[in-house]
């Protein structure tokens, strides 16, 4: 199978070896695991997650739900859905698979209960609870309780569980991600405990985030993880401690095009295959847009489209010659999937497989 670059890689061992640490962590714990899947977007993840024990999926759009539908039963649609046409593409697909939604205000809630109503089907909830990110959800408090009522209160909806997301952090230090993993699990414990007291029971208690995933998911009382990235791993979970080098599963292959100078080179991979973050919600924990592994001197300095410029840290070492392709680690291995059709399998650095991206670009 000839790799030609720019080209997204995959070693199956390190992936495999990924997917077995986290479930073995949940089954340890017994707890479920629900992987979000905008990490990978692929059929063939998914499945390899659910073979070892994966007891759903979470998804983001919906788009990303029609796609994975082939490989999962159970699918959390983790996003708030407005619009008439958006829900019912929900409940066509709430027929055939057992589909929960998040909801954070009432209006969402009676919207997707009045077309339920019409096409007589019962969708399950989870109420999303900001536990520090300030995106969606609601904080602790008497509205996340009467949310949970007013849920209750309609007729075709199930509030099955609550649900949270640490993405903050990604802008912390690495010191303080234990910290942050034990307070996202208490604090969204406190609201099952509050939820309680007025008398509504639910099922799951659902934490997510790679970074905090082995941190929450140790609170007694949480039910439920959703890390994502794990599987890959990148360079952003590399700065905060999360993993070493060697847990890295996804690369970029890239070929160096030109040499201007002795301390800048050229490779044939722009942000059309990086993507330019640089820290997802505000991180400062990477070092240019990707690691270039065995080159300590090179920094992927500025990204155009097709063209990454790395900047030679002649004291450190020399530029590699025009033609030597370089591995790169990116910061985001999330966007990086989003950006390809689709990934090289590898095994012992030969090319074994070829994935499609399935649910590629599925924003919608």
């Amino acid at each position: 199978m000839n790799i030609q670059t720019p080209a997204v890689v995959v070693d199956l061992e390190k992936l495999e070896k990924n997917i077995y640490k986290m479930q073995q962590f949940a089954d340890k714990h017994n707890i479920k695991l629900r992987p979000h899947i905008k990490a990978h977007k692929t059929l063939e993840i998914a499945k390899m997650q659910l073979d070892a024990g994966a007891k759903g999926i979470t998804v983001a759009k919906l788009g990303e739900a029609e796609e994975m539908a082939e490989a999962a039963e159970d699918i959390l649609v983790a996003y708030q859905l407005v619009g008439a046409s958006k829900i019912q593409r929900l409940l066509s697909l709430n027929k055939i698979k057992f589909i929960t939604v998040a909801v954070d205000h009432l209006s969402q809630a009676t919207a997707l209960n009045s077309l339920a109503q019409e096409a007589s089907q019962m969708v399950s909830i989870y109420l999303e609870v900001d536990t520090g990110l300030n995106r969606c959800g609601l904080p602790r408090g008497a509205d996340v309780v009467q949310l949970a009522k007013g849920i209750r209160g309609l007729s075709n909806l199930r509030l099955k569980g609550i649900f949270t997301h640490a993405g903050h952090v990604y802008a912390a230090k690495k010191e303080d991600v234990p910290a942050i993993g034990q307070f996202e699990g208490e604090e969204l414990v406190r609201v099952a405990k509050d939820l309680a007291k007025a008398g509504i029971i639910i099922e799951e208690v659902s934490v997510g985030s790679t970074p905090t995933a082995f941190y929450a998911g140790q609170v007694t009382g949480v039910t439920e993880i959703r890390p994502g990235n794990y599987v890959f791993n990148d360079a952003i979970q590399l700065g905060l401690g999360v993993c070493q080098e060697e847990d890295c599963a996804l690369s970029v292959k890239t070929t160096v095009i030109s040499t201007p100078s002795s301390d800048r080179c050229v490779i044939d991979a722009g942000s059309k295959v990086f993507g330019l973050d640089q820290g997802a919600h505000g991180a400062a924990t990477v070092k240019g847009f990707g690691l270039v592994k065995g080159w300590p001197q090179l920094v992927i300095s500025r990204l155009s489209e097709e063209h990454g410029v790395i900047t030679v840290d002649t004291k450190l070492g020399p530029s590699p010659s025009i033609g030597e392709v370089l591995e790169v680690i990116p910061n985001h291995a999330c966007q990086v999937i989003n950006l390809a059709d689709y990934v090289y399998v590898v095994k012992e650095n030969n090319p074994i497989f070829c994935w499609k991206v399935a649910a590629r670009g599925k924003v919608v």
